[in-house]
C-alpha cells in the first residue's frame, strides 16, 4: 500500500500554532469586549444544521460554498456552515422573537468548498455584528462605524472605505420593466463596468431617460461629489432612487465627521450580494489586498424566512486575517514562573494562590531543572527559601 503522509492537511485548512493562536484569541476577547461595548450581545451558533436553514435567505448565495452530508439519524442533508450571518438573523426572527430593536454579534469559524478569489484559505473565523428592528440609515451608519473602529482597534493600516447601493440599481430597472434575462445581464455588465454592453441592453427600453440612467451608473464612481453627479443625472428617477442618494448623503456626512482620516470612495454601480442585499452595501479595503477585509450592509426582511421580516443591517470580517494584517497582540510577551518538581509541604498551595492572582505557572516534570525553564517563556521561578516559597528572577 502507498505511504500516506497523515500529517497533510487538505488544500485551505490550516494549523494555528501557538504564537497566531495567542493573538487571535487576545484579538477575539478584545473585539467582542469593544462589540459588547456598543450594546452587541454575543451568540453562539452550530457548526452543522440542516441544509434548507443554511440556505434560507441569504444563505442562497452559499450553497456552493457549502460542504454537504447526510444526517445519521435523520436521513436528512446536513451543512457545515460556510457563513454565521443567516445563522444569526433566525436567531433574531424566531428565538428571541424581541420587539425592538436587536444587536448580535458572533465570532466562529466557518468553513468553505472553495477559497475566495485571490485567497487560499477555506477555513475562517468568521466575526461580525448584526442590528435587527431598525430600518433608518442611523443603524447603517452605526454598523459601519462599528467596523471601522474592528479595524482601528486590530490597528490594520490604510483603510479605505468603499460604499454603494443596491437600491438604485433596483430601483431603476423596476421602473423600466426590463425582464428578468435581461436584468441578469444588466447585472452582470455593470459589474464589468462594461458600458457598451449596459447601452446596447437598455436601447430597446421604452423610456429612454431610464435607459440612460441605468448606464450612468456605469461613470458613478469616485469620491463623495459623485453624489452630487448622481442627483443630476437620475433627476426624475423613482422615489425609492432618490431617497437612496439622500441615504448615501447622509452617511457620506456623517462618516466623514467621524473619521477624517478615512478616504471614502462611492460606487453606484456596486452590486455586492444583489441577491440579498436590499439597500446600503459597503466594504473596507486596504492597499496589497485585492479583496475586502471587511464587509457588510443593509439585508431586510431576511427574517421572513424564519418567521418574522424585521430591517437588518450587519458586517462581518476574517478575524484571522485582521491578526495577520494588523499589529493587534505583537509584542506581548508572556511572563511565567518556573516551580519544581518537588514535593516540599506547601508547594501546590502555593502554585494555586499564583495561578488565580492570573499568573502563567509551569511546573516542572520529573527530570526537568530550571536550565529548562527559558525554553518554556519563563523568566522567574518558584523557590524554598528561608522555610517559605517564593518567586525570584529565574537568573537572580
Amino acid at each position: 500500500m502507498p505511504t500516506v503522509d497523515r500529517w497533510l492537511l487538505p488544500d485551505g485548512i490550516d494549523e494555528v500554532l501557538p504564537a497566531e493562536a495567542a493573538r487571535i484569541e487576545a484579538a477575539r476577547r478584545q473585539l467582542l469586549d469593544l462589540f459588547s461595548c456598543w450594546g452587541y450581545d454575543l451568540v453562539i451558533t452550530p457548526h452543522i444544521e440542516y441544509l434548507e436553514s443554511l440556505l434560507t435567505g441569504a444563505g442562497h448565495d452559499l450553497e456552493l460554498q457549502t460542504f454537504k452530508m447526510t444526517d445519521q439519524l435523520s436521513g436528512r442533508m446536513l451543512g457545515l456552515r460556510a457563513d454565521i450571518t443567516p445563522q444569526v438573523a433566525r436567531i433574531d426572527a424566531h428565538t428571541l422573537g424581541a420587539e425592538g430593536p436587536s444587536r448580535l454579534c458572533y465570532c466562529g469559524s466557518v468553513l468553505h468548498t472553495r477559497p475566495r478569489p485571490l485567497s487560499t484559505a477555506r477555513s475562517l473565523i468568521q466575526l461580525g455584528a448584526e442590528l435587527y428592528g431598525d430600518a433608518s440609515s442611523t443603524s447603517d451608519i452605526e454598523i459601519i462605524s462599528l467596523m471601522l473602529e474592528t479595524l482601528t482597534s486590530c490597528e490594520v493600516d490604510g483603510i479605505h472605505l468603499d460604499i454603494g447601493h443596491v437600491g438604485i440599481y433596483r430601483g431603476l430597472v423596476q421602473a423600466a420593466g426590463v425582464d428578468e434575462v435581461t436584468e441578469r445581464a444588466l447585472f452582470d455588465a455593470l459589474q464589468r463596468k462594461a458600458g457598451d454592453e449596459v447601452a446596447e441592453l437598455t436601447a430597446g427600453l421604452e423610456q429612454s431617460s431610464l435607459a440612460a440612467m441605468l448606464c450612468s451608473l456605469v461613470e458613478l464612481s469616485g469620491g463623495v461629489e459623485v453624489l452630487d453627479r448622481a442627483h443630476a443625472l437620475l433627476d426624475g428617477a423613482p422615489e425609492s432612487v432618490m431617497a437612496a442618494l439622500d441615504d448615501l448623503a447622509e452617511i457620506a456626512q456623517i462618516l466623514a465627521r467621524r473619521y477624517p482620516q478615512i478616504p471614502l470612495y462611492f460606487d453606484l454601480g456596486e452590486l455586492r450580494g444583489y441577491h440579498y442585499h436590499t439597500g446600503v452595501v459597503f466594504a473596507a479595503f486596504v492597499p496589497g489586498v485585492g479583496q475586502s477585509v471587511a464587509q457588510g450592509g443593509r439585508y431586510d426582511d431576511i427574517g421572513g424566512d424564519f418567521g418574522r421580516a424585521r430591517p437588518a443591517t450587519g458586517f462581518s470580517t476574517d478575524l484571522r486575517f485582521l491578526v495577520q494584517r494588523g499589529r493587534v497582540g505583537l509584542g506581548q510577551t508572556l511572563s511565567a514562573i518556573w516551580a519544581p518538581h518537588s514535593s516540599e509541604a506547601g508547594l501546590h498551595e502555593q502554585i494555586a494562590q499564583l495561578r488565580r492572582q492570573g499568573e502563567r505557572v509551569i511546573m516542572a516534570l520529573p527530570g526537568q531543572s530550571s536550565a529548562e525553564a527559558t525554553d518554556f517563556g519563563c523568566d522567574r521561578v518558584l523557590g524554598f527559601n528561608a522555610g517559605s516559597w517564593s518567586v525570584t528572577a529565574l537568573n537572580s
